[in-house]
């Protein structure tokens, strides 16, 4: 896979910034970005694939796209990288449909920014373009009367959505809260979520589109 054409650009401060799918073309910075996030617990969860051989890498992202050899508990999603340049600066995933797990807890997408390119407004920016995919796809839930908190309309969107995007996020990360009602995203409601270290509090948002 050699550069991909960008899915959406625009120009912020001077700066050109690119949404595109995963390619070869970045295999260096993607690996100085994983380097950087450290230990920390990585965002969304393709960045936890093995990258050692990244054509392999590549080609298990794409099976995902496709919907193929997919590992128990998993859904068709789609992975899109935000870039400047030759530099990978965030990393997106959007699922393609909820199964009864995810959709209690997972969501539709994942969002994670680079750490040195945090606190930039690139969330935001990633998130958004994301919500436009899955509008342009037909990607999402069918809002209904039953729902318990309607979702505003991003302000990039027309304000008859008929969909509805699933994002959730710990209800202690007050950055990813921020992010997701930058772009319209109604709490819907606050779970817990058990796991061997305890009861963690998840919130979880609906964006309409």
């Amino acid at each position: 896979m050699g550069t991909s054409e960008a899915l959406k650009q625009c120009c912020i401060g001077g700066v050109t910034y690119q949404l595109v799918t995963p390619s070869a073309h970045f295999e260096s910075s993607y690996h100085e970005y994983i380097v950087e996030l450290g230990n920390e617990e990585r965002y969304p969860f393709v960045l936890d694939f093995d990258a050692t051989d990244f054509q392999a890498y590549l080609a298990r992202v794409e099976d995902f796209r496709q919907g193929v050899n997919l590992p128990d508990g998993y859904v068709a999603s789609t992975t899109y990288w935000l870039v400047c340049g030759n530099t990978l600066l965030g990393v997106a995933n959007l699922r393609q449909y909820l199964n009864t797990v995810i959709a209690h807890v997972g969501g539709h997408v994942g969002v994670g920014i680079r750490p040195s390119c945090r606190r930039k407004g690139l969330s935001h920016l990633l998130l958004k373009w994301v919500c436009e995919i899955a509008s342009e796809q037909g990607i999402g839930e069918p809002v209904s009367g039953s729902d318990s908190a309607k979702a505003t309309q991003p302000h990039h969107q027309q304000s008859n959505s008929t969909k509805h995007l699933h994002v959730h996020c710990y209800t202690s990360n007050t950055a990813s809260k921020r992010m997701i009602k930058s772009v319209g995203g109604v709490l819907h409601s606050t779970v817990l979520v058990n796991s061997k270290q305890g009861s963690t509090s998840v919130s979880r948002f609906i964006i309409g589109i």
